[in-house]
């Protein structure tokens, strides 16, 4: 599937700003199944100094210096990308949940810092005795994480406004309401307390939805997701606790960290400003002959 990305944001501040330094992931990630044939990023004011560069986790990465006094600035980033991730196994035939579990206790190089806790996402208990029923003893890891995936899109509502980034999961567990940034965190602090790892993944969804189904929910912002693992042989696969849904060809992959904060869209440090105001707008379409 081919799709077009433009994702907008522009900040108004009540004050100019003197300068500016901000950090943006903002380019889709090249992957085996996602091909970036064409990606930019526009600024107004057009930054003095701009460098590319890839982070610690290896998303492509925007650093940006504005000299200029400004009281608006505006971020424009557009790709072309190709989607096409690859059928996850068949989730009986995957390895029990507990050898998974085991082999990240052991050690693996892809896995083993998102096993840990983080800022956003802990090795929470109260998260874990919810996912708890979904992982008995020697069940597939994969029809667990299905099991769990699907709980969240039906025992959660969504509903933008109650939560902010700053809410910890056991607000979101208490409340059953929020946002695909708040059941992504709730789904990898509960897959971390039981020693599964999971990364966070940022990106999109398509905005649109396909013939005869129900508009996805987070499309129209940055969406989220998370990353689990299956282990040594079967690797990573992408779920979406929001939709209840694997990922496979409505998702453009941006990002992926420990958690929110790793990978956030645009963050940065200004010079005055004071009170400001943010808009965001997504969309993600299908590119003519996509």
């Amino acid at each position: 599937m081919m799709y077009w990305v433009r994702h907008i944001t522009a900040y108004a501040y009540d004050q100019p700003v003197d300068l500016a330094a901000h950090l943006l992931h903002l380019k889709p990630r090249a992957l085996p199944g996602q091909r970036v044939i064409h990606a930019r990023i526009r600024c107004q004011p057009a930054p003095d100094h701009a460098t590319e560069t890839h982070d610690h986790f290896g998303n492509a990465a925007t650093r940006i210096f504005i000299a200029a006094p400004h009281q608006h600035f505006e971020v424009t980033a557009e790709a072309l990308v190709e989607v096409n991730f690859a059928p996850p196994p068949q989730p009986e035939a995957t390895l029990p949940w507990d050898v998974v579990a085991d082999q990240a206790q052991r050690g693996c190089d892809e896995a083993t810092e998102y096993l840990h806790a983080s800022a956003h996402a802990p090795a929470l208990a109260e998260a874990a005795e919810f996912a708890r029923p979904c992982f008995p003893p020697g069940r597939p890891v994969l029809a667990a994480l299905l099991h769990l995936n699907e709980r969240i899109a039906t025992e959660f509502r969504f509903q933008a406004g109650v939560t902010s980034i700053s809410t910890p999961v056991e607000e979101v567990l208490r409340l059953r309401r929020g946002v695909c940034q708040d059941f992504t965190h709730l789904m990898i602090a509960a897959l971390r307390g039981l020693g599964l790892p999971a990364r966070y993944m940022s990106g999109y969804i398509r905005t649109r939805p396909l013939p005869g189904q129900e508009r996805r929910r987070g499309a129209d912002q940055s969406h989220a997701w998370v990353g689990a693992w299956l282990g040594e042989r079967d690797g990573w696969v992408g779920l979406d606790p929001t939709n209840g849904i694997v990922v496979r060809d409505e998702h453009v992959v941006i990002a992926w960290g420990r958690d929110f904060a790793d990978i956030s869209p645009l963050r940065g440090v200004i010079l005055g400003g004071g009170a400001h105001h943010l808009s965001v707008s997504v969309d993600l379409e299908p590119a003519e002959g996509g």
